[in-house]
């Protein structure tokens, strides 16, 4: 299956050379940058502990904005910049982005009203005025599975025209390891190296560790790798983010590094992940309820427990698995192959939902041809606005070629059209007539799904559960033909 991010506005879908004509004007106050490596270190404290410091934030979406708010709140003049004119409009008129990440609306506020905080799409004016500059850039993969340093390296190329004076560039997005040592750095310092490393500018990462619709809560508790190109910036980098943060910085003996512990974090998900979805297989043909064999062996103090579903979306695993995917076929294609087939199993896992679905439909003794399905959640994760590499999509394609009918409620998309479908705004509208039901998402809306008055709406009483939060003896007992993935049918 090839994976192409879905890109909604708050996801920089490509970031092009900005054409001035387009800017959005932004009243900009003449700031002398501070070489922060010509100071020594009671120099460089007092700049953070006055907050003379000014932070450019580059992309502020998702993550970049959260980043640019803490900045922002820790009292630095922080400035968000973005090609992406309603999201820029969006900030500047006062209006808060992120209605799904908790905290940050109050912290918006106060920062905005404070004039702490402004958003610009006028790069070329923004940077020369900042003494940080943080890069937040998604890193999506392409229709092959190939990561895509687009945004990345165009904003490099970019700031090739902009920097001086040793200012500090650090990346928090996630790459391979390499990347920012070998092609970023190439581009910052131009083709005929108009700029020098060390010198003009200095290069560090801090890759971002957030969670989203947890995102505060990970910035409260989790620590941030730290590594530069020049070992002489990493302490500044830590005592920066310390200031902001107040966690723990873990220094790194390089860039690459630190990128690969990030990529190490998420891939092991990955790759566990898969192991319990294909257990959940397993037990299916066994009859034995995977969440049973999860809950006794989390008891266990090394156990990891990992949950199976419907696949692994959003903008991280499965953009990490390749990304180091592509780092290993650089040197030899037969490198993590365990990675490889877990890609393969979290892939196939849609493929799964529907075969589920067609065995419920012979339990019945009707056609699933022509029927009417009911998704609920379309996110692909709970409690989020987020469709990126969704598993949701694919089990509607898939759907697509049986020749059934849709109706789709996910409470993050009300009355919207997503993956071609205009989703409803009531759970009611989607149940009423609905020969099945598919529970895809577990947002917190489902929690406590009235399963008796689903099965008497419904033309058909089949429910097929890819979360876990529906009990099979229950469902049964109110009628309901049930599935789940990775329950097993001795109920």
């Amino acid at each position: 299956m090839n994976l192409v991010i879905q890109r909604e506005y708050l996801a920089l879908a490509c970031y092009e050379e900005i054409n001035p004509k387009l800017q959005k004007q932004h009243s900009f106050e003449l700031h002398m940058t501070k070489n922060l490596i010509s100071l020594d270190s009671s120099q460089i404290n007092e700049c953070i502990e006055q907050k003379s410091l000014k932070i450019g934030v580059i992309g502020i979406g998702r993550i970049g904005l959260p980043t640019a708010l803490c900045f922002a709140n820790a009292n630095f003049q922080t400035i968000g910049i973005d090609i992406n004119e309603k999201l820029v409009d969006m900030i500047n008129s006062g209006n808060y982005p992120l209605k799904d990440e908790p905290e940050f609306d109050k912290i918006f506020e106060s920062v905005i009203s404070k004039k702490i905080f402004s958003a610009t799409t006028n790069i070329s004016e923004a940077i020369p005025n900042c003494d940080i500059i943080l890069l937040s850039l998604p890193t999506p993969m392409d229709n092959q599975n190939v990561p895509d340093y687009h945004a990345l390296l165009s904003v490099g190329k970019s700031l090739n025209g902009l920097l001086s004076d040793g200012q500090i560039v650090i990346v928090e997005s996630t790459v391979e390891p390499g990347f920012i040592e070998n092609e970023l750095l190439d581009t910052i310092e131009g083709p005929t190296k108009t700029l020098t490393s060390g010198k003009d500018f200095h290069l560090a990462v801090c890759p971002e560790t957030a969670n989203p619709g947890e995102i505060m809560s990970d910035f409260k508790k989790l620590p941030r790798l730290v590594g530069s190109i020049d070992e002489k910036i990493s302490p500044i980098v830590s005592s920066l983010y310390t200031a902001v943060f107040g966690v723990e910085l873990i220094p790194m003996p390089n860039c690459k590094t630190a990128n690969a512990v990030k990529l190490t974090t998420n891939v092991f998900r990955d790759i566990n992940i898969a192991f319990v979805n294909e257990l959940a297989l397993l037990f299916e043909k066994l009859g034995i309820d995977t969440y049973t064999v999860i809950d006794a062996a989390k008891r266990k103090y090394n156990f990891q427990p990992h949950i199976p579903g419907p696949g692994v979306g959003g903008p991280c695993l499965p953009v990490n698995s390749y990304q180091y995917l592509n780092s290993s076929k650089k040197i030899d294609p037969n490198f993590l192959k365990i990675v490889q087939d877990a890609r393969k199993i979290n892939e196939s896992m849609p493929n799964h939902v529907i075969n589920l679905l067609i065995d419920a439909f012979s339990e019945s003794n009707k056609s699933l041809e022509n029927s009417t399905i009911a998704l609920l959640g379309i996110s692909y994760k709970p409690n989020v606005h987020d469709i990126q590499i969704a598993p949701s999509e694919e089990i509607i394609k898939l759907l697509n070629k049986k020749n059934v009918k849709l109706k789709i409620f996910d409470p993050f998309f009300i009355n919207e059209n997503v993956f071609g479908y205009d989703t409803e705004n009531s759970i009611n509208n989607v149940l009423n007539d609905a020969d099945a039901v598919i529970l895809v998402t577990a947002h917190n809306e489902f929690n406590d799904l009235n399963l008796e008055l689903i099965s008497e709406n419904m033309n058909t009483p089949i429910f097929i559960d890819c979360t876990g939060s529906v009990e099979p003896k229950i469902a049964k007992s109110k009628g309901l033909i049930f599935r789940g993935i990775g329950r097993g049918n001795d109920f």
